[in-house]
């Protein structure tokens, strides 16, 4: 148990030393670390991870990090996880405060932050088309994400509503479809239109 929580630890230690940018920037870095390369979750509960992340107090990339250990090694698991991805932050953090002042005024740290700005945009990008490959199946999903995208884009609607709204929305269509009472709640797998 000790080996399989130093391993949490280290793994999300180093998706914590590379996350310019925040949660979203650091999905695929977490796709590649947790599901091609150890399988210790699929694509899909990721995906229930970011929602549920996006919900829940706190930073996204921690509450993803804590909620893989916990399904990995229970409570023990959600806590290494979570020091493991705050731990470099912290560090760097600390560095900064201690060795360097007015920080954000040298040059060479503005135009890196600059091109980590670029990088993270990519990474974003690749991440929202990911996230709609894997998540638009049917004629409903493509209508709820051209939605959301406009009330988050335009008209500034905070995500917290947006994602409740879609929630009760999908909600309302799988029972209007007859998803729901077909399977008695369960899920029926028949999301292909």
């Amino acid at each position: 148990m000790i080996k399989e929580l130093a391993e949490i630890f280290l793994v999300f230690f180093k998706i914590g030393a590379v996350m310019f940018g925040g949660g979203y920037a650091m999905l695929p870095v977490l796709e590649k670390e947790l599901v091609a390369k150890r399988g210790w979750t699929t694509s899909e509960d990721l995906l229930d991870y970011y929602a549920v992340a996006q919900v829940t107090p706190g930073i996204i990339a921690v509450n993803v990090s804590t909620f893989v250990g916990y399904r990995r090694r229970g409570v023990i698991g959600g806590i290494v996880s979570t020091m493991g991805v705050v731990t470099p932050s912290v560090l760097i953090i600390t560095l900064i405060a201690l060795f360097i002042s007015n920080f954000e005024s040298i040059p060479w740290v503005q135009s890196a932050m600059r091109g980590i700005n670029v990088a993270v945009a990519a990474l974003l990008t690749s991440a929202v088309i990911g996230f709609a490959r894997k998540t638009i199946k049917c004629w409903w999903g493509l209508i709820f994400f051209a939605l959301a995208f406009v009330c988050v884009y335009f008209l500034k609607v905070p995500s917290v509503i947006v994602i409740i709204a879609a929630a009760a929305g999908g909600m309302l269509v799988s029972w209007a479809r007859g998803d729901l009472r077909k399977s008695g709640g369960k899920n029926s797998g028949g999301d292909a239109e």
